[in-house]
């Protein structure tokens, strides 16, 4: 092991003491190209570094219409997102391209820094210094600084040795990325499941050798015999209760993913509240919460809490303590999400920083949503499946949690290898 000194800097630690240390533009330099025309759009991600855009489905920024003041990156660039610098949007380019124009493109000027090194290094080992230098009014788009990072210092082993840790590295880090990307596929699986099981639940019933009928509905299909099928407006009671005189500033808000939760914990941007909530509608403990516009994605949830909710959502209420939980796993199979897309109207366009975000707000109105059909077995029975659902979400809950944790314990993994061997805390062993 290489003997150590201080390198001077918390978030670098300790170096091998024959590393040099110097500054970033004395190896990089800014560049500015223009598109030259007919080139591919790239994207920066914090997880992948800069990839084509359409090589993946979930970068919803929209490419603007006009892409002439879009910049030119050639392989082997360092491009920067420098809103996001501070979560490591940033990375060596493998592919010629055009990125946002609000990005910052360097080129190397020398031969003393290896890219791949460059890219592990300033990913992992600068995200909190970055977020340090760079300043905005913007709550989690903070400008990373051109001069600040150009000034930066940097502790650089021979080249050699940069592209052997780069090397090592990349293997280190594509067998972790590897594991990662199986235990991802094994949640997709028991997503599905759960979808699955829900499904068969609310339009099948839990004893398979029932008699079946035709419901008359295409999205529902054959149902048990001694089902009914009802339009919404007949199953719940919708509550229409204005926070007038203000009963509560407890603001709630619905997450596709998490149902209704506090607005305080910030786990949904899908509500903007006002300062005077008294405009609002109350939401009581049990009630059934839907997002009109949202709904289509799953934007539906139990409330757990007594609070307010934005005018634009519906609220519903049972009298049975069960009628709304069952409703509420209706409206989460993804049949009657993609019945709901067809009667929703409208759209919306949002604009965000230097990039157009095109969003779809298809709201379904009160009116379709009362006469859309649903599948309603006696209230026993209801009792039934929503006791057998909770449980089985429970359960699968648990096992989709126990692997989001592997998941999160081996991206530290990563980060902790990665910043040991940029940092020379750990030498590439011998071949």
């Amino acid at each position: 092991m290489a003997k150590m000194k201080d390198s001077g800097y918390i978030w670098i630690g300790n170096v091998p003491e024959n590393w040099n240390i110097s500054k970033i533009k004395y190896h990089l330099k800014r560049k500015e190209l223009k598109n030259p025309g007919n080139m591919k759009v790239l994207s920066v991600y914090r997880e992948y570094g800069v990839i084509p855009k359409d090589s993946r489905d979930d970068n919803h920024n929209a490419t603007s219409e006009d892409t002439s003041k879009y910049k030119y990156v050639k392989p082997g660039m360092l491009v920067i997102n420098k809103m996001k610098a501070w979560q490591g949007s940033m990375g060596i380019s493998e592919y010629e391209g055009i990125v946002s124009p609000a990005y910052f493109i360097y080129e190397f000027t020398d031969k003393l820094l290896y890219g791949r090194y460059i890219h592990y290094l300033l990913r992992n080992v600068y995200k909190d210094e970055f977020r340090r230098i760079s300043g905005g009014i913007r709550e989690g788009q903070w400008d990373l600084p051109a001069e600040g990072f150009a000034n930066e210092f940097i502790y650089l082993p021979v080249f050699e040795e940069q592209k052997k840790i780069a090397d090592h590295l990349d293997i280190k880090c594509n067998e972790i990325d590897s594991l990662i990307s199986d235990i991802e596929s094994e949640i997709d699986i028991l997503e599905q499941y759960k979808t699955t099981v829900i499904t068969e639940a609310v339009t099948k019933g839990l004893n398979s050798n029932v008699q079946m009928k035709d419901s008359g509905v295409q999205w529902i299909g054959n149902i048990p015999g001694h089902w009914n099928v009802i339009p919404f407006q007949y199953i719940l009671k919708e509550r229409n209760e204005k926070n007038e005189p203000v009963k509560t500033d407890e603001r709630l808000s619905l997450s596709i993913d998490k149902g209704v939760t506090l607005y305080a914990d910030k786990t949904t941007n899908l509500d903007r509240f006002k300062e005077d909530v008294s405009q609002y509608k109350l939401a009581h403990e049990g009630d059934f919460v839907m997002n009109s516009m949202n709904m289509i994605v799953g934007a539906v949830g139990i409330s757990e809490y007594f609070g307010c909710v934005s005018p634009a959502y519906y609220v519903f209420y049972d009298d049975d303590g069960v009628t709304a939980k069952y409703c509420d796993f209706v409206f989460h199979t993804k049949i009657i999400q993609r019945v709901l897309f067809s009667m929703g109207k409208g759209i919306m366009a949002i604009v965000r920083g230097d990039d157009r975000v095109n969003t779809c707000r298809l709201k379904v109105s009160r009116y379709d949503l009362n006469k859309l059909a649903i599948p309603m077995p006696p209230l026993e029975e209801r009792i039934e499946i929503v006791k057998y659902l909770e449980e089985k979400n429970r359960i699968i809950g648990e096992t989709i949690s126990y692997k989001q944790r592997q998941i999160l314990t081996l991206q530290e993994y990563k980060k902790s290898v990665i910043y040991e061997y940029v940092t020379g805390k750990k030498e590439v062993p011998l071949p």
